[in-house]
Parts: C-alpha cells; sequence; structure tokens
C-alpha cells in the first residue's frame, strides 16, 4: 500500500513523502490517525501543492528561530546556589532550573528543548544549547554562582 504521509514519522519518513508501508499498518495505524492519506492520483497531486506551501513555511520558521537564536546568543542567565570547597554545588543546575531562569528574563522554553548533557554540578560560566528548530540550536550563558 503506498500513503502520502501527512506529518513526519519516525523510522518511515517525513510529511509529504509516498511510502510503502504494509496494508495493516496503513489502514489501522495511519489512515484513520490522519497522519497519511491513500496515494491516488488525486491526493498525489494536491500534495504537491501543498508541499511548496509548506516549504515556505518551514523557511519562515527556521528563519524565525535563527533569529531568536541570535537574541539568546547576546543572553546571559545568573543561577545562584550554595556551595561547599571546591566550588562544587550543592545539588546541581538541570534543564529545568534553566527554563525557569529563562522565563523569568521573559523568553520561555519548554525544559525538554533544553539539551543539556548532565547536570552541572559546579560553579561557573557554561554555554548551554537550546533547541529552537530542527536545524537551528541556540547558545545560552549560564552564569553558576555562590549564593
Amino acid at each position: 500500500m503506498e500513503v502520502i504521509l501527512r506529518e513526519d514519522v519516525k523510522g518511515l519518513g517525513g510529511a509529504g513523502e509516498v511510502v510503502k508501508v504494509k496494508e495493516g499498518y496503513g489502514r489501522n495505524f495511519l489512515l484513520p490517525r490522519k497522519i497519511a492519506v491513500i496515494a491516488d492520483p488525486k491526493n498525489i497531486k494536491m500534495q504537491e501543492h501543498h508541499k511548496k506551501a509548506i516549504e515556505a513555511q518551514q523557511k519562515k520558521e527556521k528563519a524565525q528561530a535563527a533569529e531568536v537564536a541570535a537574541k539568546l546568543s547576546e543572553l546571559s542567565i545568573t543561577i545562584s546556589r550554595e556551595a561547599g570547597e571546591e566550588d562544587k554545588i550543592f545539588g546541581s543546575v538541570t534543564a529545568k532550573d534553566i527554563s525557569d531562569a529563562l522565563r523569568k528574563e521573559g523568553h520561555n522554553f519548554d525544559k525538554r528543548r533544553i539539551l543539556l548533557p548532565e547536570p552541572i554540578k559546579g560553579i561557573g560560566v557554561f554555554e548551554v544549547d537550546i533547541k529552537l528548530h530542527s536545524e537551528v540550536n541556540g547558545k545560552v550563558k549560564v552564569w553558576v554562582v555562590k549564593k
């Protein structure tokens, strides 16, 4: 069965692609959830028209994300924590802490978009990536200081 995907499906393809799937997967999962439509000539022609609109929308979103990334690169946030000997903080600074600090500055980012490989456990200045778009990451400086 050939279907046209309306959304990105991990492991299958991106939005607008014509893919071959098994009958049961298409009929029982993709079609009822409106993730895909059957690839007949009418739908293929309609999809080509929508593909141009989707590409324009994605370019616009990418440009907006690049604009936000430029603003974030100028921003630095300060998080204060209790610290002991050798500048080791009690506890750690997590993505949620960074998200809350950004929210206080007027930038609302979900903690899942903050790419922190492991929690920050020391005093210092750290560059933290924030996923703004599938192709654009922003960087923000995080200052962890003693209370």
